[in-house]
C-alpha cells in the first residue's frame, strides 16, 4: 500500500508543472500564437521576478525585441546613455534592444541584444519552451559557450494592445 502512495504521489508531483502551466495560458489563446515568439515578454531574473516587459516583433522574416512600459511609474524620459551605436541617447522605453534573428532548424539564431545598463551588445539566440509559453533567450561574446540564459514568460496581451 505505501508502494502504491509513493508512486501515486510521485505521479502527481510529475504532471503538477504541466497543470499548472495550461492554467497560465491565456484566454482564447491557440497553438499557432504559441508557434513563433512574436508578443509581450517579462523577462525573469533567477529568483522568478520580473524584470520588465519587451515586445518581439518580426520584420521581412527577421526578429526583434523593443522594451514596452511595464508601469505607470516607469520613467519615460530615460535616454541609453551607454549606448554606443545608433541607439545612443534613444528612450529606453521603445527601444529596440534585440535585432535581426531568424528563425533556423526551431531556433531563434544571427541576432543581437544589447544591454541597456553598459552599452555592450552581445550575440544573441532564443528558442520557445513549454509549448510558447516560455522562451529561452542566450546573451554571449563570441559563440554561445561564452555566455548566459535567461527565461522569458510569456504574457497575456489585453485586448487594444499593439
Amino acid at each position: 500500500m505505501r508502494l502504491l502512495a509513493m508512486v501515486v504521489a510521485l505521479l502527481l508531483l510529475a504532471i503538477a508543472p504541466t497543470v499548472r502551466l495550461r492554467a497560465a495560458v491565456p484566454t482564447g489563446a491557440t497553438a499557432a500564437q504559441f508557434a513563433s515568439p512574436v508578443g509581450l515578454w517579462e523577462p525573469l531574473d533567477s529568483s522568478g521576478k520580473s524584470l520588465g516587459l519587451i515586445r518581439i516583433f518580426e520584420v521581412n522574416g527577421l526578429y526583434y525585441g523593443r522594451i514596452e512600459p511595464s508601469s505607470p511609474t516607469d520613467d519615460r524620459t530615460a535616454l541609453c546613455t551607454r549606448c554606443k551605436d545608433e541607439r545612443h541617447n534613444q528612450p529606453i522605453i521603445g527601444l529596440v534592444l534585440m535585432r535581426h534573428l531568424k528563425l533556423v532548424a526551431g531556433e531563434y539564431v544571427g541576432g543581437d541584444i544589447l544591454d541597456p545598463d553598459t552599452g555592450r551588445i552581445y550575440g544573441c539566440a532564443l528558442h520557445l519552451t513549454d509549448g510558447g509559453r516560455h522562451l529561452i533567450m542566450r546573451g554571449f561574446l563570441g559563440f554561445s559557450l561564452l555566455g548566459q540564459s535567461q527565461t522569458w514568460r510569456r504574457v497575456a496581451e489585453h485586448p487594444g494592445a499593439r
